[in-house]
C-alpha cells in the first residue's frame, strides 16, 4: 500500500469515529426524554435493518449462518453487555467523559491478553497501560463518597469492550464482518427490549425521537462500515492510532451540542488516555518490525 492508501484509511477512520459520536449524541439527546434501554432498543431495530441492507448489498447473505456461530454470538453478547452499560452511563454523564473512559478498553485488552492468553506485553506497554488508567481516574474524579454509579458503568463498559474484543479474536475469518455485526445488532435488540420491559416504564416516543434514533441506528452501522473500510484502505499500523480520535470527537460534541467542556483535570486525563493508547500502538509496531528484521537475519 502506498501513502495515498494510508491517507484514505486514516480519513475513513476519522470519519467512522466521528459518525459513531454523532450517533451517540443523538442517543444522549433522546435519553433526556426516554428511558435508556428503550432508546437502545429502538436504535438497535434501526441498526439491524440498516445492517441487513448492507449485508444484502455486499452479497454476504450466503454466509448468514455464520451469525449463529457460537464464537460470533459470544462476541455479540460482550458487545451487548458493553452497550447496555454504556447507554446508561451516556444518559447520566457528559459525553466526552464517558467516551474517554471507554477508550481504556484497549488498555484493559492488553493486560487481559497478558494474563489470560499469556502474551508478552513488556514493561513499557504495561507502564503505559497504567498511565492510561491514571488518566481514566482523572476523568472519573472520585469524591470522598466514592465513584458515582454512572462512572462505574462506564468502566464496566470498557471492561466488557475488552471481553468483546478478546472474543472477537476467536471468530472465524470466513464469517464476514458485517454478518458478525448483524448478529450483534439482533442480540442487542432482544437484550435491550427485555431490559426495557423488565426495569423501565415505556414512554411513547414522538416523531423527533424516532427520527433521531433511526439516524443513530444508521450512523452506528455506517460507523462499522467505516472501520472496515479504514483497515482495507490503509495499513493497520498507520490507521490504528487514529481510533483514539473518538475522544476528540466526544469533546467536540459536548462543546457544540451541550456547550460544555470537561474541566482541566478531565482534559488532562483524556490526553493521558489518548497518549498512552497511541504510544502502545507505536511500541507494538516497532516490536513487530524488530521481530521481522530478526527473523530475516536468521
Amino acid at each position: 500500500m502506498d501513502r495515498s492508501s494510508d491517507l484514505g484509511g486514516i480519513a475513513a477512520m476519522l470519519a467512522a469515529t466521528a459518525v459513531f459520536v454523532v450517533g451517540d449524541s443523538f442517543m444522549k439527546l433522546v435519553t433526556e426524554d426516554l428511558p435508556p434501554f428503550e432508546v437502545l432498543f429502538l436504535r438497535s431495530i434501526a441498526a439491524s435493518l440498516a445492517c441487513a441492507v448492507i449485508v444484502a448489498l455486499r452479497g454476504d447473505w450466503r454466509f448468514i449462518s455464520g451469525a449463529l456461530d457460537g464464537r460470533a454470538l459470544l462476541r455479540a453478547a460482550g458487545e451487548t453487555l458493553c452497550t447496555l452499560c454504556y447507554v446508561v452511563a451516556l444518559a447520566r454523564m457528559p459525553i466526552a467523559d464517558v467516551i474517554a473512559i471507554l477508550q481504556t478498553g484497549p488498555l484493559i485488552l492488553i493486560l487481559a491478553a497478558a494474563v489470560l492468553l499469556h502474551e508478552r506485553i513488556g514493561p513499557a506497554r504495561g507502564a503505559l497501560a497504567l498511565v492510561g488508567f491514571a488518566g481514566a481516574l482523572m476523568v472519573a474524579q472520585p469524591s470522598a463518597s466514592g465513584v458515582s454509579p454512572a462512572v462505574l458503568l462506564a468502566f464496566a463498559a470498557a471492561l466488557l469492550g475488552a471481553v468483546r474484543d478478546l472474543a472477537g479474536r476467536t471468530v472465524p475469518t470466513r464469517i464476514p464482518v458485517m454478518v458478525v455485526n448483524f448478529a450483534t445488532m439482533l442480540v442487542m435488540t432482544l437484550a435491550a427490549g427485555a431490559m426495557s420491559l423488565g426495569v423501565e416504564t415505556w414512554t411513547a416516543p414522538n416523531g423527533r425521537h424516532l427520527t433521531s434514533l433511526v439516524l443513530a441506528g444508521v450512523l452506528v452501522t455506517f460507523g462499522h462500515v467505516g472501520l472496515l473500510l479504514a483497515y482495507r484502505l490503509g495499513r493497520p499500523a498507520s490507521v490504528a492510532p487514529f481510533f483514539y480520535s473518538f475522544a476528540l470527537w466526544g469533546v467536540v460534541s459536548g462543546l457544540i451540542v451541550w456547550g460544555a467542556l470537561p474541566n482541566a483535570l478531565a482534559l488532562a486525563g483524556i490526553a493521558l488516555i489518548v497518549g498512552s493508547g497511541i504510544a502502545i500502538i507505536v511500541l507494538g509496531q516497532r516490536r513487530g518490525r524488530e521481530e521481522i528484521a530478526l527473523s530475516d537475519a536468521l
